[in-house]
């Protein structure tokens, strides 16, 4: 019977490669979509405007495109096109730039059914495995380049908090931002995110299609995910990098709790294991482990009690802590047109070192030269007290405080901006007289 059975496989002519990948890209192509984006820009020291360019994938018949959050960041237009010919304008649904994820919808009149492609599961990926990179590098609007999988799971430090990577050779140049990453069987296992540089070397990385499915409801429901927020900061047992072992198999331990945080109130200390949430085990043996844990963690019901299973020590305890709202992760940004510069709000998970000085108010994200404010000595990542003798706590502080020094240029064209630099602070002269806009 085996024999029989062994024949009658060996029989079988060998499948050809080329029709396999033919076959997989003629489910996908079609739902790749070519974006141009135009934004508003604040970090040269002004409000400009700036076109962008990226790639998406429809994943439904109704026009809903997942693309990268940095694709439609700050987008005031945002225009696709399809691999037909057929444009349209699109609005954003929803983005996160925790994970970089956006979902937007196309605005086509005549709501005919579009293609789309499927979202498949990533958590089935193998090294080596091959793979297909689609999208628009270089705002070449049709193109797809093959590789294997390098690394079915690589951790990135400081990249991304919830997510992370699927690493391929399969190139990914600027402009593949937000195409799909696809397998042999025609699924999306990935949205393209990054290059390690602008070539392309071999090292391409995409957003795990794990975590796209998880995501994208949300933003394409509520506009947002509603990250929740503990303040924990989490370390793997087996930390090469910083050469700290744990015996311990299972868990996840807590390296430090943020000040104020739901963490620090409920108790929590540093060198706690974390075994179980909300009575389900938890483990983090490698840092290629932390982002799923952090992700189930800030998925935890805003504003509810959950139960954390501890290890402290020879003893086992339950501690009770209630998430907040995460909130913004990025601050809003403002121009103040006759100092010649730009300031944005400090946030907490954006700017935590402007943070530690001052957990609110603003700083300077940009100068414009030659201006007024780089005439003055003002730098970027200054964060600003007092303009004009008043606090600035807020964007709309400055924002009236500047409309009334204008107003009154003409009687007084000087102020003292009070700043806060490396700690230090210090009281600078503007004399913002002179309109450089008009020059």
């Amino acid at each position: 019977m085996l024999a029989a059975l062994a024949a009658i496989v060996l029989a079988q002519p060998p499948a050809d490669f080329r029709q396999i990948v033919q076959e997989a890209k003629g489910k996908v192509f079609p739902a790749v979509v070519y974006i141009k984006c135009v934004r508003e820009s604040n970090e040269a020291g002004k409000k400009e405007s700036q076109e962008v360019s990226g790639s998406g994938v429809l994943i439904s018949p109704d026009g809903d495109v997942v693309t990268n959050w940095h694709v439609v960041d700050k987008a005031t237009s945002v225009r696709c096109l399809l691999s037909d010919g057929r444009h349209a304008s699109a609005k954003i649904l929803g983005s996160d730039k925790d994970t970089d994820l956006a979902v937007i919808r196309l605005e086509f009149p005549d709501r005919q059914p579009l293609p789309y492609a499927v979202i498949g599961d990533s958590r089935r990926l193998q090294e080596g495995d091959f793979v297909m990179a689609m999208g628009a590098p270089w705002g070449l609007n049709r193109s797809v380049s093959i590789g294997i999988v390098s690394c079915a799971s690589r951790f990135l430090e400081g990249i991304s908090e919830y997510s992370g990577w699927i690493q391929t050779d399969a190139a990914i140049n600027p402009g593949n931002s937000g195409g799909p990453l696809v397998n042999t069987a025609g699924e999306i296992i990935g949205i393209n995110a990054r290059g390690m540089s602008f070539s392309a070397d071999g090292m391409g990385f995409a957003i795990p299609s794990e975590v796209v499915s998880t995501i994208v409801p949300a933003l394409r429901d509520r506009g947002e995910v509603g990250w929740s927020w503990t303040g924990l900061q989490l370390q793997a047992l087996r930390d090469f990098n910083k050469d700290i072992y744990f015996a311990e198999t299972d868990g996840v331990i807590v390296a430090e709790t943020d000040p104020e945080s739901p963490a620090r109130r409920a108790g929590i200390q540093p060198r706690d294991r974390i075994v179980a949430i909300n009575g389900q085990g938890v483990t983090a043996l490698t840092s290629e482990d932390l982002p799923a844990v952090r992700r189930r963690l800030a998925l935890l019901p805003r504003d509810a009690e959950a139960s954390l299973d501890v290890a402290r020590g020879g003893d086992r305890l339950t501690v009770k802590l209630t998430p907040r709202e995460k909130g913004k992760v990025e601050g809003e940004e403002l121009a103040l047109s006759r100092f010649d510069l730009t300031i944005k709000t400090i946030n907490q998970f954006d700017n935590p070192d402007l943070f530690f000085h001052r957990q609110r108010g603003i700083f300077v994200l940009g100068v414009k030269y030659p201006g007024n404010a780089s005439n003055a000595g003002i730098s970027p990542r200054d964060i600003i007290l007092k303009i004009e003798g008043r606090e600035t706590a807020s964007i709309d502080d400055a924002r009236a405080i500047h409309a009334e020094l204008v107003a009154n240029v003409a009687k007084k064209g000087r102020t003292v901006l009070t700043v806060l630099r490396g700690g230090l602070m210090r009281q600078i002269v503007l004399d913002f007289s002179r309109d450089y806009s008009r020059e």
